[in-house]
């Protein structure tokens, strides 16, 4: 199908597929109801202005409380002082410009050239993917984490290395599992930036032990170890290789080992020859990935680790494989296999965000794009620049005529920029259905704005 080639034309795309778009998160997934956010606020709250205890709060109704490290409390007590209402528009300004700053990273200079028709579009198809749904109606801080990680990433690609570490460090402070970027900082031997990144995490985790010094010992001698406190391992949501294994009743810690063993291995090839090839987007891809199979719980709204990934996809030509995964991430199709995840279908199926990931750890290109290597030398030219990271959205953009002299680039070569900036052909647009979601606040509001009447299973 090609696109309108006017203005009036294309506006009335956009609003047709706006308009669309609206009705299917409005009535098909259902919203969250700020669940996770309701958690901070709550906590926070009860903490500053009830002299509570941070890891004792519990949604009321609920058995789920804060999980997170105690520097997360301390990052967050601003809410405190703000109304539930507040706080939400709050989250909602965060994770828009955490997610700009996202897309401006993983576009590269090149981010213009797509004028408001194509970045109206990619805001649509933004819209489909269920873990961006779920982090936005959630309140979660998934995309501020992931905005940290990916500008240490532009840092360092860039030539502008002084400070990079920061942003990752203050992520493994807030939440544990970015802190295999400090790995990946090691693998690569910036010895600097891993340096900072540690010293920036210790500094703020040392920070809350003397704000919470209770808090602090009780989160790192117990609750970090206690994984119920988060939710059942066995939870479709739960989309890690950890969640596989429950699924079919292994819940043992050594097989799970076993096979973080193994995927961390694969992984430290894999980015190795990332890190030879100088191609900092696929190793920060190919890093979001692991982390998401090795945590013992991968909820779905966390795999917006995957979108560095589809980028790189884009950038290596594959637009229609990352058209249909993108698509299958839009799907909520794992809901499929809440009540019963038994047999062979249940297995496949159950487990689908689980195999796009492992798949992409596997399959992942590396040193696809020249002009995406060179600028990790602090020597090395500036070469053309490269359009979005959600280019899976537009493919009619690079193909039409328009207004921008970067329209006919994007469509007849795959241009490349400094730092995570991507190199792409044209792409498809995906899409997806999804069915009503499911019985936990990982899942759906429906069930969480009733856990006052009737609390959810551990």
């Amino acid at each position: 199908m090609r696109t309108p080639t006017t203005d009036r034309g294309r506006l009335l795309l956009v609003l047709a597929l706006a308009t669309a778009v609206t009705v299917f998160t409005a009535t098909v997934p259902l919203l969250r109801d700020w669940f996770d956010l309701r958690v901070y606020y709550g906590t926070v709250h009860t903490w500053l202005h009830h002299g509570g205890r941070i890891y004792d709060y519990h949604v009321p109704g609920t058995t789920y409380g804060f999980t997170y490290p105690p520097f997360a409390a301390v990052s967050m007590a601003p809410m405190a002082y703000l109304g539930l209402g507040a706080a939400i528009v709050a989250a909602l300004v965060l994770n828009l410009v955490a997610l700009a700053v996202v897309l401006r990273i993983l576009a590269g200079p090149g981010w213009r050239r797509y004028g408001w028709f194509g970045w109206a579009l990619v805001a649509c198809g933004l819209a489909l993917f269920e873990p961006l749904r779920d982090t936005f109606s959630f309140g979660q801080v998934n995309l501020l984490l992931l905005a940290l990680v990916l500008g240490d990433g532009w840092l360092l690609s860039t030539g502008r290395g002084r400070w990079a570490g920061v942003g990752i460090g203050l992520a493994a402070a807030i939440k544990l599992t970015p802190a295999l970027f400090i790995g990946l900082l090691l693998v690569a031997r910036r010895w600097k930036a891993a340096a900072v990144a540690t010293a920036v995490a210790l500094a703020a985790t040392g920070l809350a032990a003397l704000v919470v010094p209770g808090a602090s010992k009780f989160y790192w001698t117990q609750a970090m170890w206690d994984t119920t406190r988060v939710g059942r391992l066995d939870y479709v949501s739960n989309q890690s290789l950890q969640g596989v294994l429950a699924r079919l009743g292994e819940t043992g810690r050594p097989l799970w080992a076993t096979v973080v063993l193994i995927v961390l291995c694969v992984w430290a090839v894999r980015v190795s020859r990332a890190v030879v090839a100088e191609d900092w987007a696929a190793a920060f891809a190919l890093t979001g990935l692991t982390a998401c199979l090795i945590s013992p719980i991968t909820w779905v709204h966390h795999l917006v680790w995957l979108l560095p990934s589809f980028a790189v996809l884009v950038r290596a030509g594959h637009e229609r494989i990352t058209g249909a995964l993108y698509a299958v991430m839009c799907t909520s199709v794992v809901w499929l296999w809440f009540d019963d995840s038994s047999g062979i279908d249940g297995f496949l199926g159950s487990n689908t965000y689980t195999w796009v990931t492992l798949g992409l750890l596997l399959w992942l290109p590396t040193g696809q794009a020249e002009g995406i290597r060179r600028p990790l030398n602090r020597s090395a030219a500036t070469t053309a620049p490269a359009p979005s990271t959600a280019a899976a959205t537009i493919t009619a953009v690079s193909a039409q005529p328009g207004p921008s002299s970067g329209t006919t680039a994007a469509a007849t070569g795959t241009a490349a920029g400094p730092g995570l900036g991507l190199a792409r052909n044209a792409s498809s647009d995906p899409t997806g259905s999804t069915r009503p979601a499911a019985a936990k606040p990982q899942s759906s509001s429906s069930r969480a704005s009733s856990y006052t009447v009737k609390p959810p299973p551990a």
